[in-house]
């Protein structure tokens, strides 16, 4: 317990807020450099892939004690040590991480704007987006028989509504329990963070624009509707308390005194999450068909987990336009 309470002392998000957008100012900008000048860009990079190493270190406690997402820590922690390698392996001539690093900096730009933009709150696009997903959920929630209150506003009947930050009308009330049960449907819950990630590795690779286009237009639908399916699940399994399985270890586990939140443990940080895992490598299949050209940042994430190399177009049995090859690095470390 007082390592938690070291750990949330710095307060995670107040700090990672300023540090994403230096990431991605750093890592645009060596993208832009790099075009008469290899060099300096790679300098600019490396520093970026430092305060990226930064950026995941000081959300671990986030991750870990705050929301308890197991995906989401163990992400957060692995991500540390592989920004890190990232720069290194970058600094002595891996120049195909120049497209990963650029890869990273457009997908930054396009998710940033709906969580860390100072005003954006109440107005489009995240307003527009959280009450599109909520009533489209609500919608497919009817669809099977289900027809929970959604609401707007930082309360119901009198009491608050935990969590919320924005007033929007985005929060499903489940009446008939315990205790009324309260899901609201955040930014996290649109998949602009899943879509944000396609996006800007197809941009980020050289190749033509118009399978560039094809591969956004068959990933990002599917992300969307896929997310819809998932807000589904988790409102359901929690508002009518699907899954209340091993309650008291569960309860202990995660630090709560809510037995009503095992459900919504178990719905979304377990199955949803881990599930959305899977999803991912299935659309990311799915985009290499049309652009096989992304698999060069498949396999440079690849090597700075595993630290071997692959060659996944072979494996794939597509090909796509030259990338900048690793040098030799026998004997390099």
């Amino acid at each position: 317990m007082a390592l938690q309470a070291a750990f949330l002392a710095i307060q995670p998000l107040d700090v990672s807020a300023p540090l994403s957008w230096l990431v991605v100012v750093a890592f645009l900008t060596a993208a832009v450099v790099e075009r008469w000048d290899r060099e300096l860009a790679r300098r600019v990079a490396v520093g970026g892939w430092v305060l990226f190493g930064l950026f995941w270190l000081v959300l671990v406690p986030h991750f870990v004690f705050e929301i308890g997402s197991i995906v989401e820590g163990l992400g957060s922690i692995a991500a540390v040590p592989m920004s890190l390698y990232a720069g290194y392996r970058l600094w002595n001539g891996r120049d195909s991480l120049f497209v990963l690093t650029r890869a990273v900096g457009l997908m930054g730009l396009i998710y940033l704007p709906f969580v860390y933009v100072p005003g954006i709150e109440s107005i489009p696009p995240r307003k527009w987006l959280v009450e599109t997903v909520a009533g489209q959920t609500a919608y497919l929630m009817s669809l099977l028989g289900f027809d929970p209150t959604l609401v707007d506003g930082m309360a119901h009947n009198g009491y608050p509504i935990t969590g919320k930050k924005y007033p929007d009308r985005s929060t499903f009330v489940f009446e008939g329990n315990t205790a009324p049960i309260r899901y609201t449907i955040i930014t996290a819950c649109t998949g602009i963070g899943s879509m944000s990630i396609i996006a800007g590795g197809v941009l980020a690779v050289s190749a033509p624009l118009r399978r560039k286009a094809k591969a956004l237009a068959i990933a990002l639908p599917i992300i969307y509707v896929l997310n819809l399916f998932r807000n589904v699940f988790i409102a359901i399994m929690f508002g009518h308390q699907k899954m209340q399985f091993f309650v008291e270890p569960i309860m202990g586990l995660i630090g709560t005194d809510d037995p009503q939140y095992v459900s919504y443990f178990l719905a979304d940080r377990m199955l949803a999450q881990f599930g959305s895992v899977f999803a991912m490598i299935l659309i990311t299949w799915l985009v290499v068909k049309t652009l096989p050209e992304i698999l060069v940042v498949v396999e440079d994430l690849l090597y700075l987990l595993t630290g071997s190399e692959y060659n996944l177009q072979d494996a794939f049995g597509v090909s796509g336009e030259p990338v900048p090859s690793p040098p030799d690095e026998t004997g390099a470390d």
